[in-house]
């Protein structure tokens, strides 16, 4: 915080405004990080894996609630959390609250944790870039695993640096219950519990030092073990007999795992190291720039003999926390076995890059004391106002007004009677926006389409194997449905599309399948198409998403 003022100045009771800046701008940052998460909840309408999670946490009883969230390829947390909470109400901001919430404390805890492991200052430049790194606002903006997840992981590195520091087995305790939390929130939190495992060994050495507080935390690895086995044997393995992980890794997230014979392994840890960090700040130069701080830190670390704090981590240890999540992910990755690049999957290693970072950061003395402060906030501010590369769906496009536009739209103009058509992404959106409950499948065996009702609608959704339909197969689609329910040639079928990558309007314009498609932004499309056209079979291909 030292070089966040040029000049030393007193307030008129004698106080030292430096230090009561030190006190204030903290909770101030904190206030802010709020408001960015509130605004995107409040304003943008759910993306389709949200809806998702809405839907499978909208059962009758919480035994089915936990039975849905077993066909989704994440722990059961999240959904049951949802499960309750929708007794609070069932707005996009509402939803969303929990993740705000979480993302915002997680945004605290790991301030605090900086604090007792380097010094104010970094720890302040920490706050920034938890507060304001663009992936990290918008995942606390959603309703996804990964602000509990963050939220979870800050927790264990707060108590567990307290409970070592303070000989503390209460404290050791509440870290485990937070590590059961992370583990029940994501599978990432393997790598981050590997991880934890490595350091704490390394923190609690010797061990009968502190025997007490050495035989809670093996208590709590034995009790985690148990919950990783558990996950494996119930919800993995189940995944595994249905295809999900690798149907996963040979479509959109194919880029980020090592396939032998395509890659250089060399070539695939630096280009996919590279796109993690432009992941995180959504922003190619600012993520190099990220990287280049991360490595100037963990330099430092090797080369620094003291620690900040006498009963804190020594520079190694840190060096060894904040590295072995990148390396442990990228063994992951050319095993096969998790995904390692710009994706939101690799949120798991967040706290780690922003903690080596702001190290790195935190060498460079600048010859003016506020211009470290100053490339900061404008490297935020480029970053999040200036993201290179876009969203999927780009903020114009995501705005909650268009799609309420576009609902009400279809409400009148499509006349009572009318049937829907919706890929499975579309369904999950018109299930929450039109029909006020779910209208896409969630329990086994999934049928290739099926049919429920939307008011004054019948809607065909597809399966998820169609999680988006594409312009040339539409056709085939459309023959397919209708003759799967008996519909005549000549029946006007009113398509609904909406979510990612929406691209089908062009296609449908130019191909005369369509002759007046309604567009609402890049992303939302309705669509009267005829019945009788093409009737050729559509072919089954990989999953877009």
């Amino acid at each position: 915080m030292s070089e966040i003022l040029a000049n030393k100045k007193t307030t008129p009771d004698g106080r030292d405004f430096r230090s009561l800046l030190d006190i204030l701008l903290p909770p101030l940052v904190l206030i802010a990080a709020l408001v960015a998460r509130l605004i995107p909840a409040k304003e943008y309408f759910l993306n389709p894996d949200e809806a998702l999670h809405y839907l499978s946490a909208s059962q009758p009883s919480v035994d089915l609630a936990y039975t849905a969230a077993l066909t989704n390829a994440h722990p059961p947390l999240l959904i049951l959390v949802l499960y309750y909470w929708r007794s609070f109400g069932q707005s996009e901001l509402m939803l969303r609250l929990p993740s705000v919430l979480a993302g915002t404390a997680c945004c605290w805890l790991a301030y605090l944790w900086l604090k007792q492991v380097t010094d104010r200052s970094t720890a302040f430049m920490g706050l920034l870039l938890f507060s304001f790194a663009p992936s990290l606002i918008g995942l606390s903006a959603e309703v996804r695993q990964y602000a509990l997840l963050l939220f979870f992981m800050a927790g264990c590195l707060y108590l567990s640096e307290r409970a070592i520091q303070e000989n503390s087995r209460p404290l050791m305790v509440l870290f485990s219950l937070c590590l059961y939390g992370a583990l029940l929130t994501h599978y990432s939190s393997l790598l981050f519990a590997f991880t934890m495992g490595v350091y704490m060994l390394l923190r609690l050495y010797p061990y009968g030092k502190r025997p007490g507080l050495f035989a809670v935390w093996v208590c709590g690895q034995i009790g985690a073990l148990a919950l990783i086995g558990y996950s494996l044997v119930t919800h993995v393995a189940r995944l595994r007999r249905m295809g999900m992980p690798q149907e996963i890794a040979e479509t959109w997230l194919r880029k980020s795992i090592f396939h032998p014979g395509e890659h250089n392994v060399a070539i695939f840890v630096t280009a996919q190291t590279l796109r993690v960090f432009t992941y995180l700040f959504s922003h190619g130069l600012v993520g190099t720039l990220a990287l280049l701080a991360f490595l100037a830190g963990m330099v430092s670390l090797l080369r620094r003999k003291n620690p900040w704090n006498k009963d804190g981590p020594t520079p190694r240890e840190l060096a060894l926390l904040f590295g072995l999540p990148f390396v442990a992910n990228c063994g992951a990755a050319i095993a096969g076995l998790y995904p390692y690049g710009g994706t939101r999957h690799n949120a798991v290693l967040a706290p780690f890059a922003v903690g080596g970072a702001v190290i790195g950061l935190a060498t460079w003395i600048p010859a003016r004391p506020w211009a470290k402060s100053l490339a900061l906030v404008i490297a935020l501010a480029l970053c999040n106002f200036f993201p290179a590369p876009p969203p999927l769906i780009r903020a114009r496009n995501h705005s909650v007004v268009l799609m309420n536009n576009a609902v009400d739209y279809l409400r009148q103009t499509a006349p009572p009677g009318s049937v829907l058509l919706a890929d499975y992404q579309s369904g999950l959106l018109l299930g929450y926006y039109a029909c006020n409950h779910g209208i896409v499948q969630v329990f086994p065996p999934l049928l290739r389409f099926a049919k429920a009702d939307c008011g004054p609608y019948s809607v065909i959704t597809a399966g998820t194997q169609e999680w988006r339909f594409n312009a040339n197969d539409l056709p085939g689609q459309l023959a397919n449905v209708a003759e799967a329910d008996g519909l005549a040639p000549g029946t006007k079928v009113w398509l609904f599309d909406a979510g990612w990558i929406t691209d089908l309007a062009p296609a449908l314009t130019s191909e005369n399948q369509c002759l007046a498609p309604r567009t609402f932004g890049e992303n939302i499309l309705i669509c009267q198409l005829t019945v009788g056209g093409n009737t050729r079979s559509a072919t089954d291909r990989p999953i877009t998403k």
